[in-house]
């Protein structure tokens, strides 16, 4: 008998929030929301859903629904997520710039901010950031080098943060202001068959629309997926380790790209055990990419001077098409020639490695397809297999301070200071 009461006592709490939130069903360990329809703001019926539902249990979101409330689902466990709907967060800049959860790192700010262990979301549903609206804003703000700014703080869609055991999977994602994926602080992550969009209809590009930035994060698996975007398709940011991004077609992005790192004077970034294969890389700016930032004499310096390392890093089996530098190193980035000549990078850039980078060259670059300059000696730099051609004639590859170059299957002549 008594365990019998223990039963009924332990669904009281899920019957009673049904019988006062209609729009929020619960049938066992499920919780389905009901949209308000007519515009109204469905966050906060989410909220519940995510409150009542948050261990052992299922979130169904299948149906569309308008979110004007910053969702913020942190303790969760053992929580799958059923998105096989759309959730569209409003167009409505004067309270998200303010409200959007901040998130420290270049000044980036999140709608969704996904926390909790043993999670899974997937469900071939939509995440609309309405981006559209904030490319298009007048007098916007950005922030330093690819970051967003406090004044008009433009938020990721979906952050997987302070996380451990995620899956998200089956997922398409629209118009995201910023970056599409921030994956923040977290370990044993994978995303698989993600479908990301993120274009703009007028003169205005979609600023800063990574299809995923990492940080502080390791064991993060990507693969599977389609980038259609104007900015890096996948960026390691510092202290990102054991990262794998493979099966992944980008369309229009500016590369996958380990950086910027060393942004910030006096912080330590630390990027280690990054393994590409397998992407095909299309109208781009660059293939594979890396960006440090130079050094800096200023003690309270966001545009230079941090200290840290890269290594461990390979490109293998990326097919580039129409791609300006297919392979870019740069350890100067953002950073003026003479400045870089006085103060060199403090991020060393080791144990790099290229293999069976193939394809051909935009020719904006005229016939360079390779550009590697360090601003202090780069150890242990190897490509193999490398097959790339340019429109605007014979290949050419630029190298600076790379102290393996007899381990580059290309030959190599030093950048002219105009090439940087």
């Amino acid at each position: 008998m008594k365990a019998t009461c223990l039963a009924i006592l332990s669904v009281l709490p899920g019957l009673a929030f049904a019988a006062s939130n209609p729009n929020v069903q619960v049938d066992g360990s499920t919780c389905r929301v009901v949209p308000l329809g007519g515009g109204q703001d469905d966050g906060p019926n989410i909220l519940d859903a995510f409150s009542t539902c948050s261990s052992g249990a299922t979130v169904v979101l299948d149906s569309y629904y308008v979110v004007n409330t910053v969702l913020i689902t942190t303790g969760l466990q053992d929580v799958s997520v059923e998105l096989s709907g759309t959730v569209q967060y409003t167009p409505n800049i004067a309270y998200w710039s303010p409200n959007s959860l901040y998130l420290t790192f270049q000044n980036a700010t999140t709608y969704w901010f996904f926390s909790g262990d043993n999670l899974h979301l997937y469900g071939g549903g939509t995440i609309d950031g309405n981006g559209q609206v904030w490319w298009d804003y007048p007098n916007k703000t950005v922030g330093t080098a690819g970051g967003s700014s406090t004044t008009f703080a433009r938020p990721v869609p979906l952050t997987v943060g302070n996380a451990t055991n995620v899956v998200v999977e089956n997922i398409t994602q629209i118009g995201s202001p910023f970056w599409n994926n921030f994956v923040y602080q977290s370990q044993n992550v994978t995303y698989r068959n993600i479908h990301i969009n993120t274009t703009s209809y007028s003169s205005n590009a979609a600023a800063n629309s990574d299809g995923w930035d990492i940080y502080r994060s390791s064991y993060v698996t990507i693969e599977d997926s389609t980038i259609n975007n104007d900015d890096d398709c996948v960026a390691l940011k510092p202290n990102s380790t054991d990262i794998i991004v493979q099966n992944v077609y980008c369309n229009g992005s500016h590369g996958i790209s380990v950086g910027s790192l060393g942004q910030y004077a006096g912080v330590t970034d630390i990027v280690a055990n990054f393994f590409v294969n397998n992407v095909s890389m299309n109208n781009a700016e660059n293939g594979a990419r890396i960006k440090a930032f130079g050094g800096n004499p200023d003690p309270n310096s966001t545009a230079g001077g941090g200290l840290g390392y890269v290594k461990n890093v390979t490109f293998q089996n990326l097919q580039v098409y129409n791609v300006d530098y297919p392979i870019y190193l740069d350890q100067c980035y953002d950073t003026s020639a003479s400045m870089c000549a006085e103060y060199p990078s403090n991020m060393t850039i080791s144990d790099i490695h290229y293999i069976n980078i193939t394809g051909i060259s935009s020719g904006n670059e005229g016939s360079v397809v390779a550009f590697l300059e360090c601003s202090t000696e780069c150890e242990d730099i190897t490509a193999t297999g490398t097959n790339l051609t340019s429109p605007s004639g014979n290949a050419t590859y630029l190298c600076q301070n790379i102290a393996t170059e007899s381990q580059l299957d290309f030959g190599c002549r030093a950048p002219s200071s105009s090439s940087s």
